[in-house]
């Protein structure tokens, strides 16, 4: 087998070699994307087995295809762990393939898991989905300031069809009515392109039968449960509820030492379109389930800060999902199993 350890850049790569079958190691750089193809498939070529390992991070969804199509194995390894790994203050491309190399042949490289291709396609689905909402949202703010302007406040109703011709018909000066004009005609594209997407985010659950069961929990729409299960792909690798949290970044920071402990804000590790997407599910969760609701109420009343009790119900949220893909369960098994879900889960 051929192991390779691999500092990927977006212009080169550098690589620690070795070949156990003969005991050498050897160094190389490479350049992209010519002189990779034409080594990894030189590679292919000798019929040897070959493993490539790298830190997880760098764009790389050609060089990821490439080895795919090569029949070579790809490890992608934990970033900040490798780091902590390197002895010494000696940092340079070629010591951080070696280091790589190292702990592929010490059995010590810290792997973790990778989605498939047709999953992080998916994921840039609801990306793209994600970021028209957000353009929307800063068109619909510029025309609530218009409208404010002209002494209209009518809040969600000026996007009622009657606000909407009340705010095309209010007199402006050129500039300012060309750009209403503008702004008018961006929001309806953009609704029409959302409308569109949540059509194919809906065809992309139905394939996925834990999405399916995720949506049973109130508040969690199409988007919260297809990207729950394409972000956390198979739930057995966490050992505990906790460790989904500090995954998604909903656990707080700690710097603690000498006996003392500090606890900062939220780690916002992981996902930050996964932590938007479970703020949102858990405000409109709040609604519908009461026991969510006393929790929201009685973090609000206790730290008198609604961010942190949005928060806190987000990371609740996520632990419920957590335990219905681990469990195979509905939301009505789910309350059923465990009563209060929010509280129970934690124990198991």
């Amino acid at each position: 087998m051929v192991i390779i350890g691999c500092d990927f850049h977006a212009g080169f790569q550098v690589l620690a070699i070795f070949d156990n079958r003969i005991g050498v190691k050897k160094e190389q750089r490479l350049l992209h994307p010519d002189e990779a193809v034409a080594f990894y498939r030189g590679l292919q070529g000798q019929g040897e087995p070959v493993r490539v390992g790298m830190e997880a991070g760098p764009p790389c969804q050609w060089f990821r295809r490439l080895l795919c199509e090569c029949g070579h194995e790809l490890w992608v390894g934990d970033a900040a762990r490798i780091r902590a790994a390197a002895v010494g203050k000696k940092k340079t491309d070629r010591e951080d393939a070696k280091l790589i190399l190292q702990m592929m042949l010490e059995d010590r490289f810290p792997r973790i898991w990778v989605p498939t291709e047709e999953e992080r396609d998916v994921r840039q689905l609801l990306l793209d989905r994600h970021h028209r909402v957000r353009a929307r949202t800063a068109a619909k703010n510029q025309l609530q300031a218009l409208a404010m302007n002209q002494g209209v406040q009518k809040g969600r109703r000026l996007w009622s069809e009657q606000g909407r011709q009340l705010l095309a018909a209010l007199p402006m000066a050129e500039h300012t009515a060309r750009r209403r004009d503008y702004l008018l005609r961006r929001v309806e594209e953009l609704e029409q392109e959302i409308a569109r997407m949540d059509l194919l985010v809906w065809v992309e659950v139905q394939r996925r039968p834990a999405a399916l069961l995720l949506k049973t929990h109130p508040g969690v729409g199409p988007q919260t449960a297809l990207a729950t299960v394409l972000t956390l792909g198979e739930v057995s690798r966490f050992h505990s509820a906790r460790a989904v949290s500090a995954y998604l970044g909903l656990v707080p920071s700690e710097y603690s030492s000498g006996g003392k402990q500090r606890l900062g804000h939220i780690s916002k590790q992981g996902s930050s379109l996964m932590r938007f997407l479970l703020v949102e599910a858990g405000q409109s969760a709040v609604k519908k389930d009461p026991e969510l609701k006393r929790a929201y109420q009685r973090m609000w009343a206790r730290k008198g800060n609604k961010a942190v009790a949005k928060v806190m119900v987000a990371r609740r949220l996520a632990v419920r999902l957590y335990w219905m893909l681990r469990e195979n369960w509905t939301y009505p098994e789910l309350v059923k199993h465990v009563g209060k879900p929010e509280s129970s889960c934690g124990k198991r």
